[in-house]
């Protein structure tokens, strides 16, 4: 016990320690040694923990710290001085008014309310805080050690006189790193809120990080929604005061199960706080704008950890929707109407940063709707479609990343051919996307067992989504994996400038990928099972061990197959590129057409703008979402017996 309370305080705090390095490292071999070393040090302690405590149930630990409820205070009034700062200096009312107002109420919650409080079990970690834990030591530091790399070609193609504020960025990166930990490992509902304005900070930084217009329009666009979040969030630690009367997350989601009249607003305004974070609609154009700062942001933040800060708070609450109506219809409905018509929106992107951000948006959509189901069989299927989630949309991130500076360009179209010109990159991104809609690989899996679960609970609209929004799933990807698989001609391979450290990071998440679908079945008996089990005191797994374990072995024969071959010296034989029975040119790939006359044969895609358009489709939900969660809180209110 003591040393896995030494292990937690480690991740919390060793990230911190390696951001202020870096503030001050301007030379790129010292960041680069810092980095990596930390990397691997945080990723291996990771590991340790979740080994070490495999099939936990909640274990709470005794740490109690007056000093640092200021701490945290002072931490809130820092951010929300750097809000305003950002906002005076660009002229942007909104972020500092909310800046205020939420300083304000964090202030007088601490000395009108919170010193009168006290949670002596200030952290705790259960199977899956474990589970986030993984993704935030493993896949969080491997993307750091990829950004090495990356940043340095991303400043190499800035102008000459432009200013090297790389320290600034993997500083940044850390301290979200240690902010997470804080996320998933505090008891503490007030330092939760510290660690979840953090990340909220730092986005803003680092969505901003270019300076551009653009990059400072999107940077205050996340900043203002998520500072909503934020609010959201506030509303619950002041309901929980004047309710509950405990700060004690642990002790919160037990009295919200037996008593849920007594949390309605709290958990109302905890899920409104998740659904801001998860970038779910109306919410989502923060996510979508966020896709201007550098890759490894995009893949940290916004794919892998931040957004997933959201959804872990609603599978927390999910034990206390199943009883709630309330909060669990906003829930399900906000994520169900967020899955189908994001998964529709990206079938009219062609730039894959956005197609990857709508499919992040709508599988958030997905895993929130599990959580307002709230069932044990649906939990199961949530924490499933994290992992995947987690990891393939990293590797496909970084794999874009590295696409775009080799080929120059991050538009689905300009990669015809690149199983020719990046052979591995082109695999690993073939990996990732067949990872996220094929059987038998685990996402899919993950699908099923969300559509046993809505069927069990006998939510009929849900799947009729879960339906209609994988047929649309179904579609972009395949449009963009069938552009990835083609073959033709002899183009030169551009992959052999890719930096060392890209290619460590990508093959981690590949191999993570392959290891997390082929071992599906002991992560679910080691992992998602007991804390399911600790919650519902019933397990969660509706898809029987000898179909998890043939989806195993499929997965090995399909990896093995898709990378034999990768690195052979021995050269195929190559043959003209069958056209229409007629080549004219096979390079060109021009062939005689019925008239003898020649035609030149290409392949693009269907977007079908007109349809399924961002302009067409964006507004229904933003409408329909927006007046549900007003309807929500106001019913919560009135339900919620306030003592003042």
């Amino acid at each position: 016990m003591e040393f896995s309370l030494g292990l937690l305080g480690f991740l919390i705090v060793f990230p911190l320690i390696v951001a202020a390095v870096l503030l001050f490292v301007k030379q790129d071999k010292v960041r680069n040694i810092v980095v990596c070393v930390s990397g691997v040090v945080i990723g291996i302690a990771s590991v340790i923990m979740v080994v070490l405590n495999l099939g936990a149930s909640c274990t709470l630990f005794e740490f109690e710290s007056e000093v640092l409820d200021f701490v945290c205070t002072g931490i809130s009034c820092l951010i929300a001085a750097t809000i305003i700062w950002f906002a005076v200096r660009y002229k942007n009312v909104w972020a500092a008014v909310l800046a205020v107002v939420q300083v304000v109420g964090a202030i007088v919650l601490e000395f009108a309310f919170a010193h009168e409080i006290e949670v002596p079990y200030g952290l705790y970690f259960d199977s899956l805080s474990l589970l986030m834990v993984f993704i935030i030591g493993v896949v969080g530091s491997g993307i750091c050690i990829y950004a090495l790399g990356y940043m340095e070609d991303f400043q190499a193609h800035e102008p000459v006189d432009a200013p090297d504020r790389r320290p600034m960025f993997f500083a940044l990166m850390f301290v979200f790193l240690s902010a997470m930990f804080l996320i998933v490992f505090a008891n503490n509902m007030e330092w939760m809120f510290t660690g979840w304005e953090v990340t909220t900070l730092c986005s803003f930084l680092l969505i901003g990080y270019t300076r551009t217009e653009e990059a400072i329009k999107n940077a205050f666009r996340q900043i203002i929604m998520n500072l909503a979040g934020g609010l959201g969030f506030l509303v619950a630690l002041y309901s929980c005061a004047l309710t509950v009367g405990t700060f004690s997350f642990y002790e919160f989601l037990v009295i919200g199960v037996n008593n849920p009249a007594l949390v309605t607003l709290a958990v109302t305004a905890l899920a409104f706080a998740g659904i801001t974070k998860a970038a779910q609609m109306p919410f989502q154009t923060w996510l979508l704008g966020a896709m201007v700062a550098p890759t490894p942001t995009s893949a940290l933040l916004h794919s892998s950890t931040m957004v997933k800060a959201g959804v872990f708070m609603l599978v927390k609450l999910a034990p206390i929707m199943q009883v709630c109506p309330t909060p669990s219809l906003m829930v399900m409905l906000v994520g169900g109407i967020t899955f189908v018509l994001c998964s529709f929106m990206a079938i009219s992107q062609s730039n894959a940063k956005r197609v990857l951000a709508y499919s992040t948006i709508a599988n958030l959509g997905l895993i929130t709707a599990c959580a307002g189901v709230g069932t044990a069989e649906a939990v199961w299927a949530a924490c499933f479609l994290i992992l995947f989630h987690a990891i393939a949309k990293s590797l496909l991130f970084l794999c874009v990343g590295t696409a775009e500076h080799h080929i120059g360009s991050r538009d689905i179209e300009d990669m015809d051919l690149l199983f020719d010109r990046m052979p591995r990159l082109a695999r690993f991104m073939m990996l990732g996307i067949m990872c996220m809609f094929i059987a038998p690989f685990g996402m899919l899996m993950a699908k099923w067992a969300t559509l046993v679960s809505f069927v069990d609970a006998r939510q009929v609209a849900l799947i009729l989504i879960l339906a209609f929004g994988s047929a649309a799933t179904f579609m972009f990807w395949a449009k963009w994996l069938g552009k990835l698989a083609g073959i033709a001609g002899n183009p030169q391979n551009v992959e052999t400038t890719v930096r060392p450290t890209e290619w460590v990071s990508l093959l981690l998440m590949a191999v993570l990928l392959v290891l997390a679908c082929v071992f599906l079945p002991f992560i679910s008996a080691f992992n998602v099972e007991p804390y399911v089990y600790s919650v519902y005191g019933t397990l969660g797994q509706d898809i029987t061990g000898d179909n998890l374990w043939l989806a195993s072995i499929c997965t090995a024969v399909v990896v093995i197959v898709l990378f034999s071959g990768l690195g052979s010296k021995q050269k195929g034989r190559r043959v003209g590129v069958y056209l229409a029975g007629v080549s004219r040119d096979n390079d060109a790939r021009s062939f005689q057409n019925s008239l003898s006359g020649t035609t030149e044969a290409s392949a693009r895609n269907w977007y079908m703008d007109a349809v399924f358009g961002e302009k067409r489709i964006a507004p229904v939900g933003v409408v329909f979402n927006s007046v549900i969660m007003v309807v929500t809180f106001v019913v919560a209110f009135v339900l919620t017996p306030i003592v003042f």
